[in-house]
């Protein structure tokens, strides 16, 4: 089956024409050295003598080496096509389980590390990738039918009721603005997930100019202060006054502020938030801790997935959006997120790439 698919591939033909360019070649070298061979034998010794029998053997062994040559070619083109068939064949065998069975088939490797298996191991981490993206999209769509489900339930239930009711204006007006603050929720959820998106595309680096990092902190420490004093929550502001980045501000904002928020929200009742900005030598860096209960260190790379959320934080506001948008924005400026452990508490940190010579902050 191998050597039918070989003899029927494209690549023999193309190594057949090959072979028959490079014969032409030979015959015209050989035929060069026949005839210039006879000319040098008749030069020195003329026609005195029988040549024949030096003419029949010089024919008999370029005979020879003409049938030398076509088989050795014919024999390494038909080897050399049945081992690149073999390893194309691998993979479109592969490829036909994939769409039979699932993403869970990957293309074998042979250990020789040439340029096959090279494009071998990049198909399989394209699956890899694909299969991944693949078990996020399912994990999101499960998560948003979930987060959909109770809202939508309590406006179908509220108007159930309400229509087998006798009508009331405060009832009514209850009724309506309930069920608009729910609306409000899902249509907040799909915000943020077109948000994610668009951020994620880089649609914003249209925005992007020089800013004071320690600025926008001090802008978000300010917004949420009332809401820190509501849980008795102290939260500060310390670092350098002027951290240099490049960046759209109000992605950095609304990152920040998410930061914040899980620090108040999750943290220790009465505990403390600390927002600390540097600037350094090898970038700009902000970090935003608590005291409170943590993240345990086996899910700190699964809380930046859209949705997710600790099992602690299931019974408070929100939707498991805010880390994702962070992680987001933190690509979008080539910055890298961090969780550490605060002892106790969370620390989140945010590292920029240092800044070009030259400039100036907004």
């Amino acid at each position: 089956m191998l050597l039918a698919n070989t003899l029927r591939s494209s690549t023999f033909r193309l190594a057949l024409i090959a072979i028959a360019i490079f014969g032409l070649i030979v015959a015209a070298i050989m035929a060069y050295v026949y005839f210039g061979t006879l000319a040098y034998v008749r030069s020195r010794v003329g026609d005195v003598g029988d040549h024949s029998g030096f003419v029949a053997m010089l024919e008999l062994a370029m005979i020879a080496v003409a049938v030398l040559l076509v088989v050795l070619s014919g024999v390494a083109a038909v080897l050399v096509t049945r081992r690149t068939v073999g390893r194309i064949e691998e993979i479109n065998a592969t490829s036909r389980a994939i769409m039979l069975s699932g993403l869970d088939r990957r293309i074998p490797l042979r250990g020789s590390h040439d340029e096959w298996d090279r494009v071998a191991e990049n198909l399989n981490q394209m699956l890899d990738r694909i299969e991944t993206l693949m078990g996020e999209v399912k994990q999101v769509s499960d998560n948003v039918a979930h987060d959909l489900r109770t809202p939508l339930t309590r406006m179908r239930g509220r108007l159930e009721k309400a229509y087998h009711a006798p009508r009331n204006d405060e009832a009514d007006a209850a009724l309506i603005g309930d069920t608009i603050g729910d609306l409000d929720a899902v249509l907040g959820m799909f915000a943020s997930i077109t948000r994610i998106s668009e951020i994620e595309t880089r649609a914003r680096r249209s925005a992007f100019r020089p800013l004071n990092l320690a600025e926008i902190a001090g802008e978000v420490v300010e917004l949420y202060d009332a809401a820190a004093e509501q849980v008795a929550t102290r939260l500060s502001l310390t670092g350098d006054r002027e951290v240099a980045v490049t960046g759209d501000r109000d992605l950095l904002f609304d990152a920040i502020a998410n930061l914040v928020d899980n620090a108040i929200k999750h943290g220790r009742p009465g505990g403390k938030v600390t927002v600390t900005c540097r600037d350094a030598a090898d970038g700009a860096m902000i970090a935003i801790a608590d005291d409170g209960p943590g993240i345990p260190a086996d899910q700190r790379d699964r809380v930046f997935k859209r949705f997710y959320r600790l099992e602690q934080s299931r019974y408070t506001p929100g939707n498991g959006l805010g880390l994702s948008l962070v992680a987001a924005v933190a690509r979008l400026h080539g910055a890298e997120v961090a969780l550490q452990d605060n002892a106790p508490g969370l620390a989140v940190q945010l590292s920029f790439p240092p800044l070009r010579s030259g400039i100036q902050l907004a």
